[in-house]
């Protein structure tokens, strides 16, 4: 097990300088231009896969650092070049931790790397959980996989919502209910293979930030998929459903769902793109009060804004520690006992709305005008306090992880 540390080692620091070089030259400089259009951008994807950001091995190389620091720390720099077109480069990981909380061997080797594709042929991959009518609630999801024993096919019918790479995917995973008695524990996820009949893109959802990155709905309709398609395999889940029955008949509820599996493995990432959000608009707000000059002095000699810069950069690195710590126990296997992994996720994203917004005030109209970049990092921040469980849902899990009682 790594101790636990504030500090980076030397190859650290040379992935992370150089993953901030990226930003800096190659996403910052396209930031405005696809937030604009509304569009993949594909070319700076296709820039990552060329330099080894957007594959397979930079990804497992970062996924498998024992002290637990490479995601966050990648997630912080990319993020800090600009949201919208970050996510387009890591929202295939989604659907990859998806594949490694849930998969077996071969699955893992089968289909992540057809998810990244290669740097003469981009692929990106989706995870599809949200619904229509069941987002926070996954409960209440509806879309519905039966085994067709005969033909050992899982038949797949149902729409996502809210789809990362939704419809544009090499691969998409779907969580599918399996077994509607046990609710959220009845859930499975499968792979939905390239060109697979049945499954298509429906609406694009035009947003109010992170607009370079593509969420749409994907439609199910009558998708066949082998029973090889399942994460985890028929024996495995048959044994899942078995003890989830059992625990069910006791009263017990504490039983683990294959997307909360993943949602759990990758909110403190989601915490580290917020802190990346958030340190980017703290320096350019930082940067315009040391330079902008009022009443012939710079405006950070005032209080007012010195205080709120004080407050910033506070609270900045008070959410990159929670992220750090969060990050390190998971991968040293310690458990969340006090539901580290939400918190982390929850203050970040917090973190990123309020020193955005602070960001925008200290440039007054200048900060509201799309000259400036804080006025799109603040439409992208809002996204942090709801994708992958609003902030309402993170409270909520600290809440019953701390006293142990069906807080509703």
């Amino acid at each position: 097990m790594a101790e636990f540390t504030m500090e980076l080692n030397e190859e650290q620091k040379e992935v992370r300088d150089w993953l901030h070089g990226f930003a800096a030259d190659v996403i910052r400089p396209a930031a405005a231009e696809w937030d604009e259009r509304e569009e993949t951008p594909w070319p700076v994807i296709q820039e990552a896969a060329k330099v080894g950001i957007y594959s397979l091995d930079f990804y497992a190389q970062q996924y498998f650092d024992p002290t637990g620091l490479g995601i966050p720390m990648a997630m912080e720099e990319l993020f800090w070049g600009d949201a919208g077109i970050a996510l387009s480069i890591v929202g295939t990981g989604l659907a990859a931790v998806g594949v490694l909380a849930n998969g077996t061997e071969e699955q893992i080797g089968t289909w992540i790397p057809q998810m990244y594709g290669d740097a003469g042929d981009v692929k990106v991959a989706a995870f599809c959980s949200s619904e229509p009518d069941a987002g926070s609630d996954v409960a209440s999801m509806r879309t519905r996989a039966v085994y067709d024993e005969a033909k050992d096919e899982w038949v797949i019918n149902g729409t996502k919502t809210w789809a990362t790479n939704g419809g544009i995917a090499n691969v998409h995973v779907v969580v599918a209910v399996v077994d509607p008695e046990l609710g959220s524990k009845g859930h499975a996820s499968f792979i939905i293979p390239p060109n697979t009949p049945g499954l298509s893109q429906g609406q694009k959802f035009k947003k109010h930030g992170i607009r370079a990155s593509h969420t749409a709905e994907v439609v199910l309709e009558d998708v066949r998929v082998p029973g090889s398609c399942l994460l985890g395999g028929k024996e495995r889940l048959d044994e899942r459903l078995a003890r989830a029955r059992e625990k069910a008949k006791a009263g017990s509820e504490r039983v683990k769902n294959a997307a909360m599996a993943t949602f759990e493995a990758s909110r403190p990432a989601v915490g580290a793109m917020a802190v990346g959000t958030a340190r980017a608009a703290y320096e350019v707000a930082l940067d315009y009060a040391t330079t902008r000059e009022q009443f012939g002095r710079p405006i950070i000699d005032n209080q007012g804004v010195a205080f709120q810069l004080a407050d910033m950069r506070t609270a900045v690195d008070a959410a990159r520690l929670l992220v750090w710590r969060a990050s390190w126990m998971a991968v040293n296997g310690k458990p969340f006992t006090a539901a580290e992994g939400s918190m982390s996720k929850l203050f970040a994203s917090e973190t990123a709305k309020k020193v955005t917004a602070q960001a925008i005030q200290i440039l007054g109209g200048n900060g509201y005008t799309r000259e400036y970049p804080v006025e799109r990092m603040h439409r992208d921040a809002a996204i942090y306090t709801i994708f992958e469980g609003t902030s309402e849902i993170q409270r909520l899990v600290i809440a019953r992880t701390l006293s142990g009682m069906p807080i509703r």
